[in-house]
């Protein structure tokens, strides 16, 4: 059985939007949704609890909002008590069919030590993701058009990401120390490390309204939110995961790769720049702080190893 497992911060608007929308009647697979949602406020969560009343899903009400990692590995928890062996993990601004549904089921079945994501489109049908890798030497990732087999390298995104349930658990699914971004590079290189592999299906599309749950209330531009964890997180992968050397090349590299997401946001939002300034600025700050600390304690040249 498939459990389709969606995280929400009082998204009820963006759960009718685009996972109410999906026929999943049509499925093949047998499958249960699972919405977690993260507590916002009580009049978000009321809307969210009467959604899910609504089309039948399963409800894991968060009392508060341990952040995204934490919420999806509490849907896959749900999931596999409601005896589904494998995920897929949804953003509630994403839109996924059933035929793909299917087809990534299918492939998880196929493949179990393997993550696998379809290609993740743009509403306006422009490429938003294709397949990553993680640059080592420029202090960044990127993202890269693969051949649709199974990868020893790189990341999937978690805007659409099948696992099998066994396969999750055995690497301990997503660290809750991201509590936002990164999360998903972090758990493909505990993947890969591991002897399992990454699997973009560029046959397979999902739609993704880029910022959904930020946009709106930013007109256009990225939240602090956005901009804080992004530029931290980078710094905790490189902690976590990277010897030495190359922690200190992520770090030398940093306010370049600051301003490079600050911009994601748009020049516009830099007539008024002190909230994002300051946002890159502390994020940067925190993940400095991680990589100083490793430093500090890890061996020269020393790794970190993955088993399972």
């Amino acid at each position: 059985m498939l459990g389709i497992v969606v995280v929400s911060f009082g998204s009820a608007p963006l759960l009718r939007e685009n996972l109410a929308a999906v026929d999943l009647a049509a499925l093949r697979t047998p499958h249960r949704v699972v919405v977690v949602d993260n507590l916002r406020d009580a009049r978000s969560r009321a809307a969210v609890r009467a959604c899910a009343q609504e089309h039948g899903w399963d409800l894991v009400a968060q009392d508060a909002n341990p952040g995204f990692g934490a919420a999806a590995d509490a849907g896959v928890r749900r999931a596999a008590a409601l005896g589904c062996t494998a995920v897929v993990l949804v953003n509630p601004d994403a839109r996924v069919d059933a035929p793909t549904l299917d087809a990534l089921a299918e492939q998880v079945a196929r493949t179990p030590r393997a993550l696998v994501s379809p290609r993740v489109d743009r509403a306006d049908g422009r490429p938003w993701f294709t397949g990553g890798e993680i640059d080592v030497a420029a202090g960044r990732t990127r993202n890269v058009v693969t051949d649709g087999t199974p990868q020893a390298h790189g990341w999937v995104s978690g805007a659409c990401l099948a696992a099998s349930v066994a396969w999750w658990d055995a690497l301990g699914g997503f660290d809750d120390d991201y509590f936002l971004y990164w999360e998903d590079v972090d758990l493909s290189f505990r993947c890969t490390a591991a002897g399992g592999t990454v699997l973009v299906r560029q046959d397979l599309v999902a739609v993704h309204d880029v910022g959904g749950t930020q946009d709106a209330a930013h007109g256009g531009a990225k939240s602090a939110t956005y901009y804080r964890w992004n530029t931290r997180n980078r710094l905790v992968f490189a902690a976590k995961h990277l010897p030495a050397a190359d922690v200190r090349r992520w770090l030398w590299r940093t306010p370049g790769y600051a301003r490079a997401v600050l911009l994601r946001g748009g020049r516009r939002q830099l007539l008024r720049p002190w909230g994002p300034v300051w946002a890159v600025t502390r994020g940067s700050a925190e993940g400095a702080g991680w990589a100083v600390r490793a430093l500090v304690r890890r061996p020269r040249g020393a790794r970190t190893a993955v088993t399972a």
